[in-house]
């Protein structure tokens, strides 16, 4: 609890220790099957990002039954669904109630052997930092909601989010990996400066190297801002340096608080490019080194 870590952990023996996490959210998106596809890959990329692997999880659902037909509410689950069966985990049931704000996600639980856990605490200075998705999903859904945003986009921003990180958890399982997380609500620079407090290390990020959709730098500087982009930029400010070059737009992204986002690994520099190229021939075509690891000043992230 702590350390902000992406589950909860709990060893069972010397070989089998289980994760456990849990995350339910409004909808970003108003196509309901969409949406339960999203929700689901949303709840499963904790335990990806621990390096485990999803086998049960369990329904969560508010539902406002006298404003929205059931047939809505089946949409949802059957994306839940068809999600969780992509990953290979069961559902085991659920629980849901009647709620005035239509909410939707999982619970879920994984395994891992304890030797090969991945946290966010194990960053080491010279390590490179690998991203495996874009950003700005918080600030296009804004534009989503504002009716601003065409279907293409919709579409494309959609398919990212409703990705598993499965095969990018995978990959980095192969490869050997010091650190992971996943980019979240707390954004971009936020869950970076928790991989660098817990580690006790500095993370040096180069801007021009972070994947973003370019519709997400049209839509901020249009202030099409969610309200907890303002918030991790103001809980986060004291840790994060950015550089006069990088421009405002930019910063707005990288505190963006994002929905179902990519991993953000920390690997030792004589793996980086193994990890690059397989991610690449994987089909994880975003995936981009974007900065490096030093040992001081503990904490900080630099953004140049």
């Amino acid at each position: 609890m702590e350390s902000l870590d992406n589950a909860g952990v709990y060893q069972l023996r010397k070989d089998l220790a289980i994760i456990q996490t849990v995350d339910f959210f409004t909808p970003i998106v108003d196509d309901p099957y969409t949406f339960g596809q999203i929700a689901a890959a949303n709840a499963l990329s904790d335990v990806y990002t621990m390096g485990g692997t999803p086998v049960t999880a369990l329904n969560l659902v508010s539902f406002p039954t006298k404003k929205l037909d059931i047939s809505v509410l089946k949409e949802i689950m059957r994306g839940g669904v068809d999600k969780m069966r992509e990953a290979g985990v069961i559902l085991m049931g659920g629980h849901s109630i009647d709620d005035p704000e239509l909410k939707y996600g999982l619970s879920v639980i994984g395994t891992v052997h304890p030797a090969r856990l991945i946290t966010n605490g194990g960053a080491r200075a010279g390590d490179k930092l690998v991203l495996t998705k874009p950003l700005g999903t918080g600030i296009i859904s804004t534009a989503i909601k504002a009716g601003a945003a065409d279907t293409a986009l919709i579409k494309k921003v959609s398919e990212s989010m409703a990705t598993l990180n499965k095969k990018a958890s995978a990959i980095m399982q192969e490869v050997g990996v010091h650190a992971c997380t996943d980019i979240t609500g707390f954004g971009f620079l936020g869950h970076t400066s928790q991989m660098a407090k817990n580690s006790g290390v500095s993370l040096n990020i180069k801007a021009v190297t972070v994947p973003y959709f370019a519709e997400a730098a049209k839509f901020a500087k249009q202030d099409f801002c969610p309200g907890g982009l303002y918030r991790n930029r103001d809980f986060y400010k004291d840790v994060v340096k950015i550089g006069d070059a990088v421009p405002e737009y930019l910063q707005d992204i990288f505190y963006d608080p994002q929905t179902s986002g990519g991993l953000f690994i920390s690997v030792s520099p004589r793996k980086a490019k193994k990890l690059l190229d397989n991610l690449h021939e994987a089909g994880v075509a975003a995936a981009a080194i974007v900065g490096d690891v030093t040992g001081e000043p503990k904490g900080i992230i630099t953004v140049i």
